[in-house]
């Protein structure tokens, strides 16, 4: 046993046990072992992030997991890596560009822009790696992996290649979310949608059969209407019947448009006839599709009006043309009005900026093993956690649309197309490329280029970060057309901890690559984190400042406090209200249990069990020890994390700390027997060393700190490494002596508790100089009179079965009988009764005004529900208070 300093330092500590795991290799998973596997991938960071505390949640549920499983006796893998993140890191490295040398990644040609994009990664992409390692995370680093890594790129495009050949993967025009920054598509998940003001313009089109008549339409983009090719209206508004299968002028450039019927129109919103421009929307485009119209893009890929015809418009940004192009129809006469209005507007979630729908030439995908997929999670083979994102998961499934997998970036994987040079103009501004285009040797479609490289040109795009991360589970483990040891023992996964927002752009996606090219499902759990949101209900951002940094509160209350803290406020399926006072309230929780050690050190390391004589508060913290272990292999089960915190809070904290520890103070006196102090602190260590090892798993580091320092590992031994014992503490005694000495203790702990309050409730908690008398109602009472005393905090617990107490004598009805509190010599009588006369009539005034309140009909009926349900509570409070001062001043009389 080392002696524990007197206060406890966690930064040290967790600094100092993170390195021996990690020179220990205590986190490396062995793929040999004959030990059950049990495997996580971690959900890879950004190469640009930061540690937030979506990250801490995220990463210290799959550690809770991976340590969990390592002390259940498996070989665990938890394999760690970062996504190269394709938008975020080349805006970065092109800003630092702009900012540092005046230039831009044109200006350094691809080659030269690539290298610095991997000296920044070099530099900077690590940040977030130390500090998960700083959160304790037990990840097999030496298998960290990187989505650009030589081995996976070749996947990637492996990958492509043969869902090519499948027909799976064209090129061809489509409606995509396109930034004018990043002057690249954008997949849904890199679209925030953002509650906005805008302005809904009311205008007419004149039809073009009757001079003078108008169909009013309402549009919020004003500045696209040269791109209208019809104004539809829903075929069940009555309004609009006569107008369907007529013409309408557009006002400029001036031409004729088709009035057309389509169910998509909604009749409610502003006037029900709706301008078509299907380059600008994807409704539009849909609605073009179904009725063959044509499709005019009016806008350049940077947001500028593109449109000669109209010249006072044509090269506007698109805000500005908004403004000019109301100010034309107002000249026109065609201008009826505009209003405020309240929409979802996308914004680019790395720009900044508005979003636009876009007609662009980009490489699809149809997706491969879609039933597979929706099936694993229908029957059960994959669970999701809560089981409600089952329903969410499903309906996405059988709504898939074809995947935009191209992106107009540099950093990436590169298309693995290369086209013929000598056709190089009319491939790339063919229609649509598919497979009739590389059978006819037109294009290339490989891993490697064509031997004859001179002769060909790649495709410039790269792919979607997102189509690198789908094959993440196994693409980490294996080459491609490897069976290693590690994809054999860890492939499929145990468990994949994410978010909700990411069920389609990774866990769907990553479903049905892991049955294309894997042979099965990926993983057989998903659980989906919590929100984490500020007291107030927002989302955690910079911009409101409301996201604490995670490194600052490791700084100020460790690591495991965070952790703990974190995981007992998160419930499952629901969102997590953060408070820093829950991260502190963790902290204290550690020193907590450092506290009880260094309280069992200070009283000597002699424990032997060797014929101890156990007294019922022994059996009992044991045997309440025993029911934690059961309770938390349930709650584990279901994971309830949540309740797997709580569990271990409320067992350390109110039974062990407040009950179990008060009860054996008298052991540890000098005047107690050897028997009675031996049999204290081997209870104490026994119970000690297995609670360390059911908390490790949330509280690592002070859990290893504390079992080397008290003796339960030796030197160079790891608690992490420590299996689980199956056999409970009290394994080999009867239950019915068990159940005997719970209630035992169980009644003790409940009559000091009583005595306790009533002490108190006569001024007398300070009081050790109290006597008790007590009528007892259980044959025991005599052999734990010094163990109620001593948790009642006074001086003795007299037996008198003939006691005839004093009038006014106070008494507290006990599972052990009735207790009597004689006052003489311990209070003023007079005095008392004059105290409690005085709080008798302040509490009959509270009494009287909630009466007065509530019995007052105009209260009543106007104050909201929640107030008078309040009122009501209140004057149930005030009577009990009364009731209680008027029987502790009969009790005095």
């Amino acid at each position: 046993m080392s002696e524990l300093p007197k206060a406890y330092e966690p930064q040290a500590v967790e600094e100092k046990w993170y390195a021996a795991w990690v020179d220990g290799k205590c986190f490396e998973a062995d793929a040999s072992s004959e030990k059950d596997g049990y495997s996580i991938v971690i959900p890879p960071p950004n190469v640009t992030g930061i540690l937030h505390l979506g990250h801490v949640l995220n990463n210290t549920l799959q550690d809770v997991l991976a340590r969990r499983a390592r002390q259940q006796g498996k070989e665990v893998l938890w394999l760690p890596g970062t996504d190269h993140a394709g938008i975020a890191t080349q805006s970065k490295v092109e800003r630092e560009l702009k900012k540092n040398e005046g230039v831009g990644r044109r200006d350094l040609g691809r080659d030269k822009f690539l290298e610095r994009v991997w000296d920044w990664k070099d530099q900077y992409g690590g940040i977030i790696i130390k500090q998960l390692k700083r959160l304790g995370c037990s990840c097999d680093w030496s298998r960290e992996r990187f989505t650009m890594d030589e081995s996976y790129t070749k996947w990637v495009s492996h990958v492509f290649v043969e869902l090519f050949k499948e027909g799976l993967i064209y090129r061809g025009k489509r409606i995509v979310n396109w930034c004018p920054v990043s002057l690249t598509a954008l997949s849904d998940e890199e679209v925030i949608m953002t509650p906005q003001r805008s302005k809904l313009y009311f205008m007419k089109y004149e039809l073009a059969d009757a001079p003078g008549e108008f169909l009013e339409i309402s549009t919020t983009r004003p500045e696209t209407l040269m791109g209208d090719v019809a104004v539809a209206v829903n075929p069940k508004d009555e309004r609009f019947a006569k107008y369907i299968g007529r013409k309408v002028f557009r006002p400029f450039p001036h031409a004729e448009i088709p009035v057309i019927a389509d169910d998509h129109v909604d009749i409610e919103f502003g006037t029900g006839a709706l301008k078509i421009t299907p380059a600008h929307d994807k409704a539009d485009f849909e609605i073009g599709i179904r009725h063959n119209l044509p499709i005019i893009d009016v806008l350049t890929p940077d947001a500028h009006i593109n449109c000669p015809e109209v010249p006072d418009l044509h090269g506007l940004d698109r805000f500005v043309a908004r403004k000019k192009a109301a100010v034309k129809l107002e000249e026109l006469g065609l201008l009826i009005k505009v209003e405020e209005y309240e929409n979802n507007v996308g914004f680019s979630e790395r720009a900044g900026v508005p979003i636009e729908p876009r007609i662009s030439m980009q490489w699809f995908l149809k997706y491969p093993c879609v039933k597979e997929a929706a099936d694993a999670v229908a029957n059960g083979d994959i669970k999701f956690r809560p089981e409600r994102w089952s329903k969410t998961y499903a309906h996405w499934m059988e709504n898939l649309q074809d995947w935009c997998i191209s992106r107009q970036l540099w950093w990436g994987h590169q298309i693995p197309v290369w086209y013929r040079k000598d056709k190089l103009e009319a491939l790339k501004g063919a229609e649509s490329l598919d497979m009739a285009d590389f059978q006819s040797g037109d294009i290339h479609v490989g891993i490697d280029a064509p031997a004859d490289a001179e002769n060909w040109e790649r495709d410039e795009d790269v792919m979607d970060t997102w189509f690198s991360s789908w094959l993440w589970p196994f693409a980490t483990m294996a080459d491609v057309g490897e069976q290693t040891p590690t994809l054999k023992k860890f492939y499929p996964t145990d468990d994949l901890v994410t978010g909700p927002d990411i069920i389609f752009f990774w866990v769907a996606r990553m479903i049905m690559a892991g049955f294309r090219f894997a042979g099965e499902l990926p993983f057989k759990n998903v659980y989906f984190t919590a929100i984490i949101r500020d007291l107030q209900g927002r989302k955690m951002s910079k911009s409101l400042g409301n996201s604490p940094d995670p490194i600052d509160l490791m700084e100020k209350y460790g690591a495991d406090g965070l952790r703990f803290g974190l995981l007992r406020i998160a419930p499952v399926g629901s969102d997590i209200r953060f408070d820093e006072a829950h991260v502190e309230e963790g902290r204290n929780f550690a020193n907590k249990l450092y506290n009880a050690c260094r309280f069992r050190q200070m009283a000597g390391d002699d424990s032997e069990w060797e014929e101890l004589e156990l007294r019922p508060h022994h059996v009992d913290i044991m045997a309440k020890l025993d029911e934690l272990t059961v309770d938390l292999e349930r709650a584990y089960g279901e994971y309830r994390f949540g309740e797997v915190a709580h569990l271990l809070y409320e067992f350390l904290w109110n039974e062990f700390c407040d009950k179990f520890l008060e009860a054996v103070k008298g052991d540890l006196r000098e005047t107690a027997t050897a028997d009675a102090r031996n049999a204290t602190l081997a209870t104490f260590d026994a119970v000690m060393s297995r609670y360390l090892q059911l908390i490790h798993p949330y509280m690592p580091h002070v859990t290893e700190e504390l079992s080397l320092r008290m003796g339960f590992v030796e030197e160079g031994e790891f608690l992490m490494q420590k299996e689980l014992p199956e056999e409970p503490l009290l394994d080999g005694l009867e239950q019915e002596g068990i159940d005997n000495a719970k209630a035992v203790a169980g009644a003790v702990y409940e009559a000091a508790g009583r005595l306790r309050n009533l002490k108190a409730e006569y001024k007398l908690a300070s009081r050790k100089d109290v006597t008790f008398v007590v009528k007892p109602s259980v044959d025991w009472l005599a052999e734990e009179t010094d163990i109620l005393a001593l948790l009642a905090g006074s001086k003795e617990v007299r037996i008198d079965s003939t006691y005839e107490a004093p009038k006014g004598t106070p008494v507290a009805l006990t599972p052990v009988g009735e207790i009597y509190l004689p006052l003489e010599g311990l209070i003023d009588v007079e005095s008392e009764r004059l105290r409690i006369s005085k709080e008798i009539e302040s509490t009959t005034k509270e009494v009287a005004k909630c009466e007065g309140k509530l019995g007052n009909a105009s209260f009543v009926d106007r104050a909201p529900p929640e107030v008078v349900e309040q009122e009501k509570a209140r004057l149930a409070e005030w009577k009990a208070k009364l009731a209680q001062l008027q029987e502790m001043l009969a009790a005095l009389a």
